[in-house]
């Protein structure tokens, strides 16, 4: 047939003009093209050659900007248009049908309407972004033009009483509306913009956010189409293919989303309740929260309803699909002439939307918009409830900041509420914003869906519609119940947490006794508890998968048995199929419901902790102590943004220390010589007792004022009653204002310095504060010591010298850039008081308040400091320095004391003062100085407490040091096998699934769970697909009219049915319970392989491997593998396997689906793997940045009397906004990038949906299996998603068992030896004598020897000191006697026996040795005695009473039974020592080694231990591992060590006469 513009039917005047040119059909149709063909015309040339030589122009933000009024609305409208558009196409193309020939004119025009439509906002997002509204007249011009156009047509078809019943005519009075509407839009820009017809046209800026190019999440900014499909996330997502994204690449948020914005909103809306409603009642949470994120919860539910309306949608064009292709007859045109007008053929809606394919493209469209909205409600929720955290967050800081000491210190609030305020709280709340659209989205989408069945079936759908409504409550409890296992399960692994870590840390005293298995066992017991638990967490969880997949089945079952029975009218495939689709609608909603409604249970609980703890006590009104709070947070009002914040504290503090340095000379004078007063104070902690009572003193200018007395007088109450701390019940503090003196000398040169300093008086009062438990904040020792203020070198060194820091600081790995605190490296109780009281001495303050610095210091270090910096430092500076102390040999400096007891005040003056008015006070003070001569001389004696420390730092590093040097040389190995350093290696590498480790894991959980599992889930969807083919079958089955014989026949199918719906949901119960089984079984075996090797690991892997990293592998790790591998690796093969049998039964349907499969499987493949890289790096910084987060928050709760003190509120808050704005970022763009993928993969289900339905309708197979096709094809797009994010997920979780993994090739000790237990006599070694041969020793393969050629004999019952410098392999020595390290040469026979040979556990258990640190267990006194249960309590009493520890022990209440806490931690460090020599001699051995068993405790203690030693060891070999050497004096035998090597051997009194040698000298340095 020819085509020909007008058509030539037989007899039409198509061509002729008789009646005028406007009355023929064809020529206004012919006109309506002219003004698509005009904007053609004029816009390619300036699309081509404008644009194409500005390619250059800056890329990343000017093609955001959103410079036009009403630009969301023009792309709003322009989709609208291409919609219509569409429509029309379609109305064209279908009517055209009904023609005898060709008619162009029907479609042609709507054709080129949808490229003008395409092509105009091009066009204007090219304008848009290159900021040129002048070329936007050509858009103004085509509007009107089209305007008019329309209007002829529209106006020619009233005049031929066309009305609405016509779909043609519906169509143009839309167009005319929508080109009215733009053309207004057009008007608007002009107006606004006056880039035309105005004399001046407006200048505009980019908003801020995009001035900064720091932002980089540009969501906000971005066109209507690029917000919808996350277009703007494509360069960060395949860039991360080629390198990994860091924090630097996903830069800052924008204003209206950072924290400081969220809170304001937030404080606002809270604070307003407090006014307008009863400032008494507290103000509610809710309320605030909805009156602050009200408005985008309502757009996000807006988006959510419209999204659950379309995926209606589907059912209902698959029941018109199949509907049309079950009765398709040929078109009938004989009634044709009754609709023709102008020559053609009008057509009304409904016949329309009886065409299948129109219907194709209309169920693709529906399904397109329908995604765009669900995605575009879930990005909105989830937006709101990063900013919701944010806002609280900053909440909850501002109120920690403020909260009462005494609230702190009295326990109504312990760290461990707030962090979990912080960490558990805000999340819940977070998570229940996401959830929150469903509370009422699901309901509708419930009542529409069973209406619509209702619609369908009739009265057999409301029974299908009761069970899943039955089944609900039970899904609800089981969801219930998972949640009090989950908890359960958290305790028990807390408690193995707790007993893993005892054991790491004692580990050498375990295997030095030969105690491992005994506490391995008891972690295995705890395990086994855990593993209960774990099996019921697994039990509810399978259950849950098994509800969810068996209730649609159930619902199905109940309603097409139902309908055979009862319903007079066959089951059509189209009401089979569409109500089949349905069912999978409805059961999502139910499914989430019951997490909805558990999660806000749980978000109802948060609030009220959360309101609680806002209505907490604050601390008092402090006005006394400065005029203005310096800086709070209100001012983010008046800035505008951060960045000016942080810069003003910047300049704020430099100019103090320029102000200093000027007017030093002029040191500030105040009025009056004291610069603080306590007037008849009584302060309180908070109880109605006063802690301090009747306290009036004062603090002189410019001197050194010290506080003495016992412990608990309240001297450091004291001072912090003076910074406000304490409540104060009566009295005043006063805190004098300073003035300059002599103001003549001010003259104009420093009248502005006078200004400025006036301003900056409110540092003045900022007091610096050493508290007595020291705090460091976790960043370099650099930054611990400045806090905030500018680095000035002299200053710090002359600080760092002053606090004798600088031979700690050289031990550390990176000097003072060695990140210390909690997630740092671990410094002894000392070093982390020096670098306190530097802290202290360096802040530019007046004041400085110092409270027991020497407290964990030794003698000498805390002359030094006294001397160094506070005598010379600190005065030098005419600083007013207040020190509480306890060493009263330095009241002799102190230009004022002030004497407490029991809370009140003895005495304050000078110390002549004292000696005259107080005699008997004084007297007192000499002796206790006297006393504390005596000790200094014997501290002098010993290796200082100091030097051990250091020591002990030393140690740690060395090791992990070589470890490290390990570890580099392994990697440079691996690196250079695997590359060839090119990109696209790393590339692969990173998009590689770690499959290895899958098949570690499965092989874990047995070979037969994993048979069972891949074999039930195969045959589940079998026979769920055999279920739906029979179901095509049996509703395909009689076309045949109805009668009794039709009647019977279909009911025969019946039966098949029910078998097959019941073997279904048996095998989804089999399904779920195998994968769970299957995650326990595996976890079980790694949990148990792990805790062996590591046990049973020698001594050196713990020296290198940091405690850190293997407590890592036993929390963490384990928790990964115990609970979420199991659910992500059952929701990903469930997904794969649903996409997989879809995709079979659509290519069984309609195999040429096949051609259009290869391409959409490239792109699917595309995506997943550039998706998987970005989210794992997104994971990644989402978690590491989570961590400093959360330190920050409990860093700032311990340290908050520092803190205020200093005055630094103002720059801690600022740090915590940058913390959360950091993670926030990191979620955001994480949660981007799923939004990202799923827009991506649901387009690619919808494309699958129009070809699957095209092709079917194109084959014409049978109208069963088409429907059967489509519905598959349907649940593809909601699966596709889960494929992907679920592959993602594993990929991270399954680095837990790559690192647990990693563990379990660590080499075991050779715990078996060459002879025979049953060879070893029982009471061996009987005599103890002991003879070394050549012994050579070394720690690794890998390192160089620490023993070289030793030989020694040692007779039985000798007492054997062995010394040397540190280094110089006495504790070598010592492991050697446990085999604990590597004999590689040599040996070591104790009474007859080569102790390599024995097996490990009798070698171990046979020998005693006291360590140099005590190590105590958790549990009870007997426990830690005698851990096997083989002594009687009389034995114990006895052991208790030779260490002097008996008539302790009996007071405690419970005896041996009494309690020991984590570390022993309630027995001082002494009583620690004489318990482990109880232990020792518990253990009858005739040989013990005393390993520096002396270097950690008081004089007393140790002589207790000399005298045992020579008492009740008297018949026992006895080797002392010696520090100070006077402990060796006695032996009968002395070795002298150094480098490895035995240097000098023989009786004390032999080598002291050597006066040369090595122990002489050691000698003389002791006395």
């Amino acid at each position: 047939m020819a085509l020909s513009f007008c058509g030539n039917d037989r007899g039409s005047k198509a061509y002729s003009v008789d009646k005028g040119v406007l009355d023929n059909g064809c020529f206004v149709d012919a006109l309506n093209l002219v003004p698509h063909v005009f904007l053609l015309f004029i816009t390619f040339p300036i699309l081509f050659i404008g644009w194409g030589s500005q390619s250059s122009k800056v890329q990343i933000h000017h093609n955001t900007w959103l410079h036009f009024p009403g630009h969301n609305l023009r792309w709003i409208l322009t989709f609208t248009l291409l919609f219509v558009h569409v429509c029309e196409i379609a109305e064209g193309i279908v009517s055209n049908t009904w023609m005898e020939s060709n008619h162009l004119h029907l479609f042609m025009p709507a054709l080129m309407g949808f490229i003008a439509a395409t092509t105009s906002v091009v066009y204007y997002h090219n304008i848009e972004t290159a900021n040129f509204p002048k070329l936007l007249l050509a858009l103004f011009i085509y509007w009107i033009l089209a305007f008019i156009t329309k209007m002829i047509k529209l106006w020619k078809f009233a005049e031929a009483s066309l009305g609405v019943q016509q779909l043609r005519f519906c169509i143009t009075a839309l167009l005319v509306v929508l080109y009215g509407l733009l053309m207004a839009v057009e008007i608007n820009v002009i107006r606004v913009r006056k880039y035309v017809f105005f004399a001046n046209p407006q200048r505009v800026k980019p908003p801020e956010d995009l001035q900064d190019l720091g932002v980089r999440f540009l969501q906000p900014f971005v066109n209507l189409l690029s917000k919808a499909t996350y277009w703007w996330m494509n360069p960060l997502i395949i860039g991360a293919h080629k390198r990994p994204i860091e924090l630097k690449k996903i830069g800052k948020l924008p204003i209206a989303m950072r924290a400081l914005t969220n809170y304001m909103r937030l404080k606002d809306s809270y604070e307003e309740q407090r006014k307008t409603e009863d400032p008494d009642k507290s103000p509610s949470i809710w309320k605030s929260m909805y009156r602050a994120f009200g408005g985008s919860i309502l757009l996000s539910s807006t988006f959510r309803y419209m999204a659950d309306l379309l995926g209606f949608a589907g059912p209902l064009c698959i029941s018109g699909i199949v509907g049309h292709l079950d009765n398709s007859t040929e078109i009938d045109r004989t009634n044709k002439t009754a609709n023709m007008t102008f020559g053609v053929y009008f057509m009304s809606s409904t016949e329309l939307l009886q065409n299948t394919s129109v219907l194709a493209v209309l169920l693709f469209l529906a399904l397109v918009l329908q995604r765009t909205f669900l995605q575009a409600s879930y990005y909105v929720t989830i937006e709101t409830g990063i900013n919701l955290r944010g806002a609280l967050l900053a909440m909850i800081y501002n109120k920690i900041l403020r909260l009462s000491t005494s609230n702190m210190s009295m326990g109504e609030m312990t760290l461990g509420q707030i962090n979990n305020l912080v960490a558990i709280e805000t999340n819940q709340l977070m998570w229940f914003l996401f959830l929150c659209p469903n509370l009422w989205a699901m309901p509708v989408q419930i009542i529409m869906g069973v209406i619509l069945l209702y619609y369908l079936l009739g009265n057999s759908a409301l029974i299908g519609a009761g069970v899943i409504l039955l089944l609900a409550p039970v899904q609800y409890l089981i969801a219930t119940k998972l949640a009090d296992t989950q908890k359960s399960t958290l305790d028990y692994s807390t408690d193995r947490l707790k007993k893993t870590t005892e054991i790491l840390k004692g580990i050498k005293l375990l295997k030095l006794y030969a105690w491992d298995n005994i506490f391995c066992d008891r972690v295995e017991e705890t395990r086994e508890k855990e593993l209960t638990s774990l099996k019921t967490f697994a039990l509810y969880t399978s259950m849950s998968i098994f509800m969810n997949a068996a209730i649609p089945i159930a619902a199905v079952l109940a309603t097409f048995v139902t309908h055979a029975y009862v319903e007079e009218v066959r089951l059509s495939p189209a009401k089979a199929f569409a109500s089949l689709a349905l069912f999978h609608i409805l059961v999502t909603p139910l499914f989430l419901l019951s997490t909805v409604v558990r999660f806000a249970v749980k978000a109802l609980v948060s609030v009220q902790k959360l309101s609680e703890f806002l209505q907490s006590d604050e601390i008092g009104d402090d006005s006394w102590r400065n005029t203005e709070m310096s800086m709070s947070l209100e001012v983010g009002k008046k800035y505008k943004y951060h960045g000016d914040m942080k810069r003003s504290y910047h300049v704020h503090s430099a100019l103090c220390w320029f102000v200093s340095i000027i007017l030093n000379p002029l040191v500030f004078v105040c009025i009056g010589e004291c610069l603080i007063q306590v007037n008849d104070g009584f302060f309180t902690w908070g109880s109605n007792l006063s802690t301090l009572s009747d306290i009036n003193i004062r603090i002189p200018t410019g001197q050194l004022t010290m506080i003495v007395g016992q412990v608990g007088c309240g001297k450091s109450s004291l001072l912090l009653a003076m910074l406000g701390e304490m409540q104060t019940t009566s009295g005043k503090v006063y805190w004098t204002e300073c003035v300059f003196p002599h103001l003549q000398f001010i003259n104009c040169f420093l009248f502005p310095l006078f200004l400025i300093l006036s301003w900056l008086s409110k540092n003045r009062y900022s007091v610096a504060y050493a508290a007595q438990k020291s705090w460091l904040l976790n960043a370099t020792v650099e930054e611990n010591i400045t806090f905030g203020s500018p680095f000035n070198k002299q200053r710090y060194k002359a600080v760092i010298d002053a606090c004798s820091l600088q031979p700690d600081i050289d031990l550390l790995p990176f000097g003072d850039q060695t990140e210390i605190g909690e997630r740092g490296i671990n410094l002894s109780g000392g070093q982390r008081q020096r670098i306190c009281v530097a802290r202290a001495l360096y802040q530019n303050t007046n004041i400085v308040f110092l409270d027991d610095p020497f407290s964990a210091l030794d003698i000498h270090l805390s002359d030094h400091l006294m001397q160094e910096g506070i005598l010379k430092f600190l005065q030098d500076d005419k600083r007013t320095v207040v020190l509480v102390t306890h060493k009263l040999q330095y009241l002799i400096h102190a230009d004022w004391i002030i004497a407490m007891k029991d809370g009140s005040l003895l005495r304050e003056g000078t110390l002549k003062d004292i000696q005259t008015h107080d005699v008997e006070l004084y007297e007192h003070w000499k002796t206790l100085m006297n006393r504390q001569d005596q000790e200094l001389e014997k501290e002098t004696e010993m290796e200082s407490q100091t030097t051990l420390e250091r020591k002990t730092l030393r140690r740690a590093f060395y090791s992990r040091e070589a470890k490290n040097q390990i570890d580099d040389e392994d990697e440079e190995e691996e690196v250079e096998e695997d590359d060839d350093d090119n990109m696209s290696t790393t590339t692969s590498r990173r998009s590689k699934i770690p499959w290895k480790m899958c098949c570690r894991y499965l092989s874990s959980g047995g070979f037969l769970m994993v048979f069972l599992m891949v074999s039930s889930k195969l045959a589940k969807h079998s026979v769920m697909v055999a279920i739906d083919y029979w179901l095509a079958a049996w509703t395909s089955s009689n076309q045949s009219l109805w009668s009794s014989l039709g009647v019977l026949q279909h009911r025969s199918y019946v039966p098949v049915f029910i078998i097959l719906c019941g073997a279904a949901i048996a095998l989804c119960l089999i399904t779920s319970l195998t994968v769970e089984f299957l995650g326990v079984a595996a976890a079980t075996n790694l949990h148990h392989n792990l805790l062996n090797k590591i046990i049973h690991a020698p001594i050196r892997f713990f020296d290198v491997t940091p405690l850190g990293q293997i407590l890592n592998r036993f929390s963490a790790d384990t928790n990964i593998i115990d609970q979420h591998i199991p659910q992500t690796l059952e929701s990903l093969t469930r997904s794969t396997l649903l996409c997989l049998s879809a995709i079979g039964v659509i290519a069984f349907v309609t195999p040429s689906f096949l051609i259009a499969l290869v391409p959409l499987a490239v792109a699917f493949y595309f995506i997943q793997k550039y998706f998987r890289v970005a989210s794992k790096d997104l994971q990644d910084l989402d978690d590491s940045t989570q961590l400093p987060l959360l330190c920050h928050f409990s860093e700032t709760a311990e340290g908050l009397t520092t803190i205020r003190a200093f005055r630094h509120e103002a720059r801690f808050k600022q740090r915590m906004l940058e913390l959360t704005d950091t993670n926030d970022t990191a979620y955001l763009f994480l949660s981007a990038a799923n939004r990202w993928l799923e827009v991506r993969t649901d387009y690619l289900g919808a494309v699958i949906v129009l070809t699957a339905a095209v092709a079917a309708i194109w084959t014409s197979s049978q109208s069963g299996l088409v429907g059967l096709g489509l519905t598959y094809a349907l649940t593809v797009t909601n699966y596709l998603n889960w494929v992907v994010r679920n592959l993602a997920d594993l990929e991270v979780q399954m680095a837990a068992v790559k690192k647990v993994n990693s563990f379990l090739s660590t080499e075991s000790e050779n715990y078996e030896g060459s002879m025979d237990v049953s060879q070893v006599p029982e009471d061996w070694p009987q005599h103890g004598e002991i003879k070394i041969q050549d012994l050579c020793v070394r720690y690794d393969t890998m390192l160089k020897p620490v023993l070289k050629h030793v030989n020694a004999h040692i007779n039985p019952g000798q007492k054997v000191g062995i010394c040397g410098r540190t280094g110089s392999g006495k504790s070598s020595l010592s492991l050697a006697f446990f085999n604990m390290v590597d004999v590689f040469e040599g040996k070591i026979v104790i009474d007859g026996i080569d102790i390599c040979k024995l097996p490990l556990q009798t070698l171990r258990s046979r020998l005693s040795i006291i360590l140099q640190d005590p190590v105590l267990f958790s549990g009870s006194i007997r426990l830690n005695l005698d851990p096997e249960c083989t002594c009687t309590d009389d034995r114990l009493w006895e052991a208790l009473e030779i260490a002097q520890l008996k008539n302790m022990v009996k007071a405690l209440p419970g005896g041996l039974d009494a309690v020991v806490t984590e570390g022993g931690e309630n027995f001082s460090v002494g009583q620690r020592q004489l318990f482990c020599l109880a232990r020792a001699f518990v253990r009858k051995s005739s040989i013990l080694i005393m390993d520096e068993a002396t270097a950690s405790i008081d004089m007393a203690t140790e002589n207790i231990l000399q005298k045992v030693v020579m008492t009740a060891f008297a018949d026992r070999t006895v080797v002392t591992i010696a520090h100070r050497v006077h402990t060796i004096l006695t032996a009968d035998l002395v070795i002298v060590m150094k480098r490895g090597s035995i240097m000098e051997y023989g009786t004390p009194e032999i080598l002291m006469e050597q006066e040369d040698g090595l122990f002489a000298s050691f000698v003389k340095a002791d006395m």
